[in-house]
């Protein structure tokens, strides 16, 4: 954690800060508070709305977003599976009965959310692999559902906004297990047997579960071995069906809010014109983009530093397209994804996620930072990258200030 008496510095690189305004100061871009301590973090973060077991309330989409503000995935928990990850043409990882610890990670207690409510947290995405998991009928493995609805309920019953996905099942290691993309493009009818049975079984288990619990549609999914016009209409469909299926579920799901996934989630390719919306008849959709720019940084561990002119103004117009795309026209938007980082320069890791949420934050987009157990330990409980947690809390303060590294 970082002393609230640390010293804030250095290169405010007011051109590119003045270039953000014009872009986006019409909404509030750079809001601000000084360095807040720990206790007072979570009186920091705007309050949401408590909600009763079950209930769905008249809102939109768009207040719905509005209401998260720290966000945090966990990563490389629920969402792991047999899986070729280092990409040389071998299972990395193989477990005939395969658990969230295959990965390495803890398995996941109530004490983390806890820990997390107390930092300030008030929205939690669990992304979920059901590869491993299903009969040859497509048919969860029960143990497995209901340790998902276990580990959903650790959030959930401490008020969280909980996301929950279909995620390594469209993921890119389609020779080791990744069915989504392949199966659709070769046979969309049998896929949709499949997608659709995995998605019937979900939607019935948390049927009874409040607004505050959203699906969403899969993750990092496209098409890039079909022709460009083809592989957004395959993608618009998917989404399309997943929306028309949800609808006719029981429970609450006629009215539940749904995350479509963008064109890979990718923030360029999700805001082509190719990209369509589903036509939803209760106008509850939100769109799903993650944002790992540049990659080399974000992801390879190619690029120790970031932070120069261009870089900033690459993320100042990436987070312009999502608002001009979407917000500006009605149209709610959640980034599932950022951050990560790791294994590169600590204090410009903080810079690079306290810069986009504030971004983010500030034109009613929720971002949730990725964590594949290496940012807040689940075992200690605690932060590992210095400053991190109170650069986030000043990001979502909507108080106005200039993002600044700090040493």
């Amino acid at each position: 954690m970082a002393d609230s008496g640390k010293v804030i510095s250095m290169i405010k690189m007011k051109r590119i800060f003045a270039a953000a305004s014009a872009v986006v100061m019409a909404a509030g871009v750079f809001a601000s508070c000084g360095n807040t301590d720990s206790s007072s973090k979570a009186e920091n973060v705007g309050s949401s709305h408590v909600t009763e077991k079950g209930e769905m309330r008249d809102i939109s989409s768009m207040d719905l977003v509005k209401e998260m503000n720290l966000c945090w995935n966990l990563g490389n928990s629920l969402d792991v599976c047999n899986a070729d990850r280092d990409g040389d043409g071998q299972v990395d990882e193989n477990s005939e009965k395969v658990d969230e610890t295959l990965w390495g990670n803890v398995k996941t207690t109530p004490e983390i959310f806890d820990q997390l409510k107390k930092d300030g947290f008030n929205a939690v995405r669990i992304p979920i692999t059901w590869r491993d998991h299903l009969s040859d009928d497509y048919t969860i493995d029960e143990d497995w559902m209901n340790r998902v609805e276990e580990v959903v309920d650790y959030a959930y019953d401490r008020d969280f906004y909980v996301i929950i996905n279909v995620h390594h099942d469209g993921g890119g290691d389609p020779d080791f297990g990744a069915w989504i993309r392949t199966e659709a493009e070769a046979d969309y009818e049998n896929f949709s047997k499949k997608y659709n049975k995995i998605w019937t079984q979900i939607a019935k288990r948390f049927e009874n579960y409040s607004d505050k619990l959203i699906f969403e549609s899969m993750n990092e999914v496209g098409f890039d071995d079909m022709g460009t016009n083809q592989a957004y209409e395959l993608l618009n469909k998917i989404n399309q069906d997943f929306v028309d299926l949800i609808r006719k579920q029981g429970g609450n799901n006629p009215k539940r809010h749904l995350l479509i996934a963008g064109y890979w989630t990718d923030v360029e390719k999700t805001c082509s014109k190719l990209f369509k919306m589903p036509d939803d008849p209760e106008n509850r959709c939100i769109v799903s983009v993650h944002y790992y720019t540049p990659w080399e940084f974000c992801v390879c561990t190619n690029q120790y530093n970031w932070g120069t002119e261009p870089e900033i103004k690459t993320m100042v117009n990436n987070v312009n397209k999502l608002k001009t795309t979407f917000v500006d026209n009605g149209i709610p938007v959640i980034v599932g994804e950022y951050g990560n980082c790791k294994g590169n320069d600590e204090v410009d890791r903080v810079f690079f996620d306290e810069y986009f949420t504030k971004l983010t934050h500030d034109i009613g987009i929720p971002a949730f930072l990725w964590d594949d157990g290496g940012v807040f330990d689940r075992t200690d409980l605690t932060w590992q990258e210095d400053g991190l947690l109170d650069a986030l809390h000043r990001a979502v303060s909507g108080e106005e200030y200039i993002v600044e590294r700090i040493k």
